[in-house]
């Protein structure tokens, strides 16, 4: 399960490219903003109001930032599983560079004013739409 910012134009381009490049369908998706989303913030401890990062579940485990990024990136298709060699840098370094994208995302990218809906074949891969 990926949690995203459903109004984040970078946010919804990485849904899509996932979704692209996941052919065997590992990852299903809700907006963090949704019920679903914000329910499962609270259930983790983590603030409610907190949209900067991805927010992967994954086997029992939750993974934020570059973690996030990088363990979907070893399910994609592709030559893309190769990114996930950059697990080796340290996350302060990983999350750094994670966290200056997140904090100008809406500034480079651009915001929604709602979180996406998904096409009627994709939507038994979102939760919560």
């Amino acid at each position: 399960m990926l949690l995203f910012d459903g109004v984040c134009n970078l946010c919804n381009g990485a849904v899509n490219f996932i979704i692209d490049h996941d052919p065997k369908g590992h990852f299903k998706f809700a907006a963090l903003q949704s019920d679903f989303g914000q329910e499962k913030l609270k259930e983790l401890g983590y603030n409610q109001q907190d949209f900067d990062s991805l927010v992967l579940l994954s086997e029992d485990k939750v993974y934020k930032k570059s973690s996030a990024a990088l363990r979907i990136a070893k399910k994609l298709s592709g030559l893309y599983p190769l990114l996930y060699v950059f697990i080796i840098i340290p996350p302060f370094i990983r999350h750094g560079v994670y966290d200056i994208i997140a904090k100008n995302r809406y500034k480079w990218w651009g915001k929604r004013d709602s979180c996406r809906m998904p096409t009627p074949e994709l939507r038994a891969r979102f939760v919560d739409a």
